[in-house]
């Protein structure tokens, strides 16, 4: 198993809300509800929307916000329909290169803390420049399965 890959994404959508002043589990359970809500019809098209991977979670060095954002689907990225719900935003993340760290089984706060750390040890072991102050979790799996799950943890490439 490779220690990371470097992925280069491009310019894409994706449907966010900020939750604030919670723990990281609280704000991704909290977030994903919200966000689910969205993709169920709580948009002003009234459209359901199919549930993509990953869902993300933005987590900065000292900080207790946490940003999760869900993928918006291909044939909405042109025009995604807008949120009703004032906290839920669709933002445009720009292309990018990320490092990924790749594992499994199921993925707590704590785990993917672990992860990352683990990858920014290898990424400067190597002198490879990132971006060190934030990191996304990502989770490809429903919470309902239970064997070979896939998480990632993501640092942008200076």
């Amino acid at each position: 198993v490779k220690d990371y890959e470097l992925r280069q994404y491009e310019t894409a959508k994706w449907v966010s809300t900020v939750i604030r002043g919670e723990t990281q589990k609280e704000a991704m359970h909290q977030g994903f509800w919200k966000l689910f809500h969205y993709i169920q019809g709580k948009n002003e098209k009234e459209m359901k929307i199919d549930m993509t991977v990953p869902v993300t979670c933005l987590v900065k060095a000292g900080c207790t916000d946490f940003k999760i954002s869900f993928f918006v689907p291909f044939e909405h990225q042109d025009c995604p329909p807008q949120p009703t719900d004032s906290n839920v935003f669709i933002e445009e993340r720009k292309a990018a290169a990320l490092f990924v760290r790749s594992f499994g089984g199921f993925a707590s706060p704590e785990k993917y803390a672990e992860e990352a750390d683990t990858l920014a040890r290898t990424l400067r072991n190597r002198g490879q420049p990132f971006h060190e102050d934030f990191f996304y979790t990502a989770g490809y799996d429903s919470p309902f399965k239970l064997f070979n799950r896939h998480n990632e943890v993501w640092y942008f490439k200076k």
